[in-house]
Protein backbone atom coordinates (compact mmCIF):
# COMPACT_ATOMS: atom_id res chain seq x y z
CA UNK A 1 0.00 0.00 0.00
CA UNK A 2 2.88 2.35 0.79
CA UNK A 3 4.40 1.83 -2.68
CA UNK A 4 1.02 2.52 -4.28
CA UNK A 5 0.61 5.79 -2.37
CA UNK A 6 4.17 6.84 -3.25
CA UNK A 7 3.55 6.13 -6.94
CA UNK A 8 0.25 8.04 -6.90
CA UNK A 9 1.97 11.05 -5.33
CA UNK A 10 4.77 10.85 -7.90
CA UNK A 11 2.24 10.71 -10.73
CA UNK A 12 0.55 13.82 -9.34
CA UNK A 13 3.81 15.74 -8.84
CA UNK A 14 4.93 15.07 -12.41
CA UNK A 15 1.96 16.99 -13.75
CA UNK A 16 2.65 20.06 -11.60
CA UNK A 17 6.44 20.31 -11.47
CA UNK A 18 7.88 23.07 -13.67
CA UNK A 19 10.12 21.82 -16.48
CA UNK A 20 13.75 22.81 -16.02
CA UNK A 21 15.39 21.79 -19.28
CA UNK A 22 19.10 21.17 -19.61
CA UNK A 23 21.27 18.81 -21.60
CA UNK A 24 20.73 15.30 -20.17
CA UNK A 25 23.11 12.42 -20.84
CA UNK A 26 20.64 9.55 -21.13
CA UNK A 27 23.48 7.04 -21.62
CA UNK A 28 25.05 7.89 -18.28
CA UNK A 29 21.67 8.06 -16.55
CA UNK A 30 20.69 4.61 -17.89
CA UNK A 31 24.05 3.12 -16.84
CA UNK A 32 23.66 4.46 -13.28
CA UNK A 33 20.10 3.16 -12.96
CA UNK A 34 21.08 -0.28 -14.29
CA UNK A 35 24.10 -0.40 -11.95
CA UNK A 36 21.78 0.24 -9.00
CA UNK A 37 19.45 -2.53 -10.14
CA UNK A 38 22.43 -4.87 -10.50
CA UNK A 39 23.70 -3.96 -7.02
CA UNK A 40 20.28 -4.76 -5.57
CA UNK A 41 20.33 -8.20 -7.25
CA UNK A 42 23.99 -9.12 -7.78
CA UNK A 43 23.24 -12.76 -8.67
CA UNK A 44 21.19 -11.83 -11.75
CA UNK A 45 22.86 -12.53 -15.08
CA UNK A 46 21.87 -9.59 -17.28
CA UNK A 47 23.74 -8.49 -20.37
CA UNK A 48 23.39 -4.72 -20.50
CA UNK A 49 23.97 -2.71 -23.65
CA UNK A 50 23.73 1.08 -23.43
CA UNK A 51 24.58 3.05 -26.56
CA UNK A 52 26.96 5.95 -26.14
CA UNK A 53 26.03 9.54 -26.86
CA UNK A 54 22.31 9.40 -26.05
CA UNK A 55 21.53 12.96 -25.11
CA UNK A 56 18.46 15.16 -25.00
CA UNK A 57 17.44 18.66 -23.88
CA UNK A 58 14.96 17.86 -21.10
CA UNK A 59 14.25 18.09 -17.40
CA UNK A 60 16.95 15.90 -15.82
CA UNK A 61 14.90 14.86 -12.79
CA UNK A 62 11.85 13.90 -14.84
CA UNK A 63 13.93 12.00 -17.38
CA UNK A 64 15.51 10.08 -14.52
CA UNK A 65 12.05 9.18 -13.23
CA UNK A 66 10.95 7.99 -16.70
CA UNK A 67 14.11 5.91 -17.21
CA UNK A 68 13.82 4.42 -13.72
CA UNK A 69 10.30 3.24 -14.55
CA UNK A 70 11.19 1.91 -18.01
CA UNK A 71 14.45 0.23 -16.98
CA UNK A 72 12.84 -1.04 -13.78
CA UNK A 73 10.20 -2.75 -15.92
CA UNK A 74 12.81 -4.27 -18.21
CA UNK A 75 14.69 -5.53 -15.14
CA UNK A 76 11.55 -6.91 -13.52
CA UNK A 77 10.15 -8.62 -16.60
CA UNK A 78 13.45 -10.35 -17.38
CA UNK A 79 13.77 -11.70 -13.82
CA UNK A 80 12.47 -15.18 -14.68
CA UNK A 81 15.20 -15.75 -17.28
CA UNK A 82 18.51 -17.33 -16.24
CA UNK A 83 20.34 -14.91 -18.56
CA UNK A 84 18.65 -11.75 -19.81
CA UNK A 85 19.45 -8.84 -22.10
CA UNK A 86 18.48 -5.18 -21.74
CA UNK A 87 19.42 -2.75 -24.51
CA UNK A 88 19.14 1.05 -24.48
CA UNK A 89 19.69 2.84 -27.77
CA UNK A 90 18.65 5.44 -30.31
CA UNK A 91 15.91 4.92 -32.87
CA UNK A 92 16.98 5.93 -36.35
CA UNK A 93 13.65 7.56 -37.24
CA UNK A 94 14.09 10.84 -35.35
CA UNK A 95 16.91 12.68 -33.57
CA UNK A 96 15.21 12.63 -30.16
CA UNK A 97 13.91 9.06 -30.36
CA UNK A 98 15.22 6.26 -28.13
CA UNK A 99 14.35 2.71 -27.09
CA UNK A 100 14.64 0.28 -24.21
CA UNK A 101 14.38 -3.36 -25.25
CA UNK A 102 14.49 -6.59 -23.27
CA UNK A 103 14.11 -10.30 -23.90
CA UNK A 104 11.80 -10.91 -20.95
CA UNK A 105 8.18 -11.88 -20.44
CA UNK A 106 6.73 -9.60 -23.11
CA UNK A 107 2.97 -9.24 -23.44
CA UNK A 108 0.11 -9.67 -25.88
CA UNK A 109 -0.16 -6.59 -28.12
CA UNK A 110 -3.95 -6.93 -28.05
CA UNK A 111 -3.74 -5.27 -24.61
CA UNK A 112 -1.13 -2.61 -25.48
CA UNK A 113 -3.74 0.17 -25.35
CA UNK A 114 -4.00 -0.29 -21.59
CA UNK A 115 -0.25 -0.07 -20.87
CA UNK A 116 0.04 3.64 -20.12
CA UNK A 117 -3.06 4.02 -17.96
CA UNK A 118 -2.72 3.86 -14.17
CA UNK A 119 -3.51 0.52 -12.51
CA UNK A 120 -3.49 -1.43 -15.77
CA UNK A 121 -1.43 -4.58 -15.38
CA UNK A 122 -0.90 -7.13 -18.12
CA UNK A 123 0.66 -9.73 -15.82
CA UNK A 124 -0.66 -11.18 -12.58
CA UNK A 125 0.63 -9.62 -9.36
CA UNK A 126 1.67 -13.13 -8.28
CA UNK A 127 4.02 -13.30 -11.31
CA UNK A 128 5.56 -9.82 -11.09
CA UNK A 129 5.23 -7.25 -8.33
CA UNK A 130 4.36 -3.61 -8.94
CA UNK A 131 1.63 -1.04 -8.59
CA UNK A 132 0.57 -0.71 -12.24
CA UNK A 133 1.51 2.98 -12.31
CA UNK A 134 5.11 2.97 -13.58
CA UNK A 135 4.37 3.14 -17.29
CA UNK A 136 1.70 5.80 -16.70
CA UNK A 137 4.37 7.89 -14.96
CA UNK A 138 6.84 7.42 -17.84
CA UNK A 139 4.08 8.31 -20.32
CA UNK A 140 3.27 11.54 -18.47
CA UNK A 141 6.92 12.57 -18.23
CA UNK A 142 7.36 12.16 -21.96
CA UNK A 143 4.07 13.92 -22.73
CA UNK A 144 5.20 16.88 -20.59
CA UNK A 145 8.25 17.09 -22.85
CA UNK A 146 6.09 17.05 -26.00
CA UNK A 147 7.03 13.45 -26.67
CA UNK A 148 5.36 10.08 -26.80
CA UNK A 149 5.97 6.41 -26.05
CA UNK A 150 5.05 3.22 -27.90
CA UNK A 151 5.44 -0.44 -27.13
CA UNK A 152 6.03 -3.59 -29.15
CA UNK A 153 6.10 -7.02 -27.58
CA UNK A 154 5.43 -10.68 -27.94
CA UNK A 155 4.66 -13.03 -25.05
CA UNK A 156 7.80 -14.81 -23.93
CA UNK A 157 10.02 -12.87 -26.33
CA UNK A 158 10.39 -9.52 -24.64
CA UNK A 159 9.30 -5.94 -25.08
CA UNK A 160 10.59 -2.80 -26.76
CA UNK A 161 9.53 0.64 -25.59
CA UNK A 162 10.30 3.39 -28.09
CA UNK A 163 10.03 6.94 -26.87
CA UNK A 164 10.52 10.43 -28.17
CA UNK A 165 11.29 13.60 -26.33
CA UNK A 166 9.85 16.73 -27.95
CA UNK A 167 12.08 19.10 -29.86
CA UNK A 168 14.32 21.29 -27.80
CA UNK A 169 13.09 24.71 -26.68
CA UNK A 170 16.33 26.45 -27.56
Amino acid sequence: MSALIDDMLELSRIQRAPLRRSQVDLSELARRILQELQRAEPNRQVQIEVARGLSVHADAHLMQVALEKLLGNAWKFTSKKPTATIHVGRELVAPHSFFIADDGAGFDMAYAGRLFSPFQRLHKASEFDGTGIGLAIAHRVLARHGGRIRAQAEPGKGARFSFEVGAEDE
